[in-house]
């Protein structure tokens, strides 16, 4: 698909989705996956509670690169639903702002952490919003990685709520999570789609990956 403003959403600048869409970029969240879990290794009461973080983040991971990499070395997909794989910027957004804004929040009433969850379920749905926006994504693909991401972290909180949670200054987590801003340019994305490409390419022994035009053609 190509990378410009979808027709239906014309009245919003494209800056503004490019902006979203890079709020869900694996650049910054990954990063900041990695932060959520050192985070939670800090203290030996809560490693198990970053145990639960490695597992349900990590399983969602490997789903989201499975469904690329059977897509692209394989041709696996849907014409019918225009499915190439789950949206990766939905899907890890949805797995970690929510988690991210919940661990901001430890200290706050009940209510607050709970909103600040809601937040960031409502970020990712709007990240959603944009990579249809700047054509990256078909509706199944958006859909898909919004209930994946969703239900990692739900599970992860379902999880949390039966271990042992962290003491944390919220000021300097949330300047943690500012930190991938200093190494990178805001906006500039990760390679991770042309290093699927290659992993995708070397397995499956072909030349090319496939793209959505060779499977809609074939549907």
């Amino acid at each position: 698909m190509a990378h410009s403003c979808w027709a239906a959403m014309e009245q919003v600048p494209c800056g503004f989705w490019s902006g979203m869409t890079w709020l869900g970029d694996s650049a910054l969240l990954l990063p900041a996956s990695v932060l959520i879990l050192i985070w939670l290794v800090l203290a030996r009461r809560t490693w198990p509670t970053a145990g639960a973080w490695a597992l349900t983040f990590g399983a969602g991971g490997a789903v989201i690169a499975l469904s690329k990499i059977a897509f692209l070395g394989w041709g696996i997909g849907s014409a019918r639903f225009n499915f190439t794989g789950f949206s990766g910027h939905t899907a890890i957004a949805a797995s970690v702002w929510p988690v991210a804004l919940w661990l901001v929040t430890l200290g706050a009433a009940t209510r607050v952490r709970t909103a600040a969850v809601l937040v960031g379920w409502l970020l990712a749905a709007g990240i959603g919003v944009s990579r249809l926006a700047v054509e990256a994504h078909s509706p199944s693909e958006v859909a898909s990685g919004l209930l994946l991401g969703t239900a990692v972290s739900a599970s992860f909180l379902w999880l949390a709520q039966r271990r042992a949670r962290p003491r944390l200054w919220w000021p300097v987590v949330m300047a943690s999570f500012m930190l991938p801003l200093l190494f990178q340019e805001p906006g500039e994305p990760a390679p991770t789609q042309s290093l699927l490409e290659q992993i995708a390419v070397t397995l499956a022994g072909i030349e090319k990956p496939y793209t959505r035009q060779d499977l809609l053609k074939r549907g």
